[in-house]
């Protein structure tokens, strides 16, 4: 299977915040964010996987800065990692100033999909093939946050995972 470029999945999605979907504040409904960046996450791991996807988890999510209502919010989302059949999605989000035109970074999350097959079963998924440091990065975090993530959910013993204890040890 060839390898897949973070480039290749990569998706933006522009969007203006109106009235219906703000709060009594006039600022983005977090749960409004939340379905743009699961969106714009779908969409990265289907052009990675060519399959249909699924959203198997929210690894992580920080609402950093509120989106305040008329904001011109830029949701950027691309595979950083991709296992046997799941991928983790890093979701950039960025609010442009009304005057200047300059964007800020508001927000971030971790969505974890699985690509599925016509009945559901779960399927293989191309490599991931990181090009830049930012996507370098990305990638090694990925694999300590899967680790973590099974140790805690008591799926992998704390000494299986190598990744994540070397954070800890020289």
């Amino acid at each position: 299977m060839r390898a897949i470029k973070p480039s290749e999945s990569r998706t933006v999605m522009t969007d203006l915040v109106l009235p219906s979907e703000t709060n009594p504040l006039n600022n983005l409904f977090g749960g409004e964010l939340l379905a743009r960046m699961d969106r714009a996450a779908s969409i990265a791991a289907r052009r990675h996987s060519r399959r249909i996807t699924v959203t198997a988890s929210v690894n992580h999510v920080a609402f950093n800065r509120s989106v305040p209502l008329g904001s011109v919010v830029t949701v950027e989302a691309s595979v950083s990692r991709a296992f046997n059949t799941s991928m983790e999605i890093f979701i950039d989000v960025w609010i442009e100033d009304r005057f200047t035109g300059e964007r800020t970074k508001a927000n971030e999350a971790i969505y974890t999909f699985v690509a599925v097959d016509d009945t559901g079963k779960p399927t293989e998924v191309p490599p991931l093939e990181p090009e830049t440091n930012l996507e370098k990065e990305r990638y090694a975090a990925a694999l300590r946050r899967k680790q973590l993530s099974l140790v805690l959910a008591g799926k992998m013993k704390p000494a299986d995972a190598t990744e994540l204890k070397a954070l800890f040890t020289s």
